[in-house]
């Protein structure tokens, strides 16, 4: 189903796992967008700015193993201020789709679930490195932890890197998809859960479904229908 142009831009966020295919879809939503007429912006966490790929360098490098929690999260943290303030908030403003593969709700899984950090404190640090910035719509691919893990081992035996936060136990990844289940449980007007073990036409197929009912719902607000 087609978003229909002058229905208003959103700032999309796919969540999920690695290998659970949030780059692809990422993708595939941007193309299907711009081929509608719409004008994009994709991005990644961490990353999309000069300085946050460089944070995304010191934090997922291997040899920096003895990383504390609360520095991890600090170091995300900046990253995301970096990218909202230099990039989403401009693209926003300028009438543009974003969408973003990882927001906010990984450090909230990651560095609050799976690494024990309190969620309230995360959640206070979130606010001031975004200004309060929230997505319209978060789409979490959903996969099982087993599963996950089989992808990412598949992905690195034909050549792709591995990152400090590969090398984490099985109960780590439990906790963060747990983690994930509940966020979307508690603001569930704004999540989208899919399951990521569907092929990947029905899941690109399903999020522009949904988001098309959403562009449409509000272009009715906005007209008082």
């Amino acid at each position: 189903m087609p978003i229909a142009k002058g229905s208003g831009a959103l700032f999309v966020v796919f969540e999920g796992p690695d290998g659970s295919g949030k780059t692809t879809q990422t993708m595939l939503l941007r193309d299907a967008l711009q081929k509608a007429g719409h004008a994009v912006l994709a991005t990644r966490e961490p990353g999309g700015t000069s300085i946050g790929e460089q944070i995304r360098t010191v934090v997922h490098a291997v040899e920096n193993g003895s990383m504390l929690p609360l520095t991890e999260a600090l170091l995300y943290s900046a990253a995301r201020a970096q990218l909202v303030g230099e990039v989403i908030r401009p693209a926003l403003a300028e009438g543009r789709f974003v969408i973003s593969d990882r927001y906010a709700y990984s450090t909230i899984a990651y560095q609050g679930e799976g690494r024990g950090l309190d969620r309230h404190m995360l959640q206070q640090l979130t606010r001031w490195a975004t200004q309060d910035l929230v997505p319209d719509v978060v789409v979490y691919l959903d996969l099982d932890v087993q599963e996950g893990l089989r992808r990412k081992q598949q992905a690195l035996d034909q050549g792709g890197e591995i990152n400090r936060m590969d090398q984490q136990t099985v109960d780590f990844y439990r906790s963060v998809r747990n983690s994930y289940l509940q966020m979307a449980r508690e603001d569930a007007d704004r999540w989208l859960v899919v399951e990521a073990c569907q092929p990947v036409e029905a899941i690109h197929a399903r999020v522009l479904s949904h988001l098309s009912e959403l562009c449409e719902r509000r272009r009715r607000r906005v007209q008082g229908g």
